[in-house]
């Protein structure tokens, strides 16, 4: 199945639910709080992260990147989403394309999906449901850290596996299964 790029966004299902704009203001004024982001912990070893209260039960995180790492290819189901560098630089590889929301395990993707945004301290983006990306911090001795928020809280995480224009999915997890 080839997948094409898609330019349609999607919209909240609920009036009172927070967009994904809204969610983007949330983390760029989080990220402006110094002594919060001072206070993450960061580990050399792996990601570290704190749970935050996000606008309108939304589900939001601080999270410490060390150097070389990343989250892998995933998406965020049903959520929609908005994430900032606070510190330092992260990369998103993303997929501008929809996809089937299930019943598929591998896609053939177009050779014109592909994006690729650099984010530094201070930059962020908003994302709808589905949002199919990878977030990396490619430094090599500097720690990232940066801010996200998802509406609603996330029902699951799809994982995939990325082999030229091959997606596939790998596995789903559940929130208990980060518990």
């Amino acid at each position: 199945m080839s997948v094409a790029p898609s330019s349609a966004a999607p919209s909240a299902s609920r009036s009172s639910a927070p967009t994904a704009a809204e969610l983007l203001s949330f983390v760029r004024r989080t990220a402006a709080d110094a002594e919060l982001i001072a206070s993450l912990p960061l580990d050399p070893e792996g990601r570290t992260w704190v749970r935050l209260e996000g606008p309108g039960g939304s589900e939001a995180w601080l999270i410490g990147w060390p150097p070389g790492t990343g989250t892998g290819w995933h998406d965020h189901a049903e959520s929609v989403g908005a994430f900032l560098t606070a510190a330092g630089t992260l990369k998103e590889n993303s997929l501008a394309a929809r996809l089937p929301t299930d019943g598929w395990k591998t896609l053939e993707l177009s050779e014109d999906v592909d994006r690729e945004r650099e984010l530094t301290s201070g930059e962020g983006r908003a994302f709808g449901r589905n949002h199919v990306h990878e977030v990396l911090n490619e430094s090599t001795t500097e720690h990232a850290v940066s801010v996200h928020a998802y509406y609603p809280p996330l029902p699951r995480i799809r994982r995939y596996s990325r082999t030229g224009d091959v997606l596939r999915l790998e596995s789903v997890e559940r929130p208990e299964d980060w518990q």
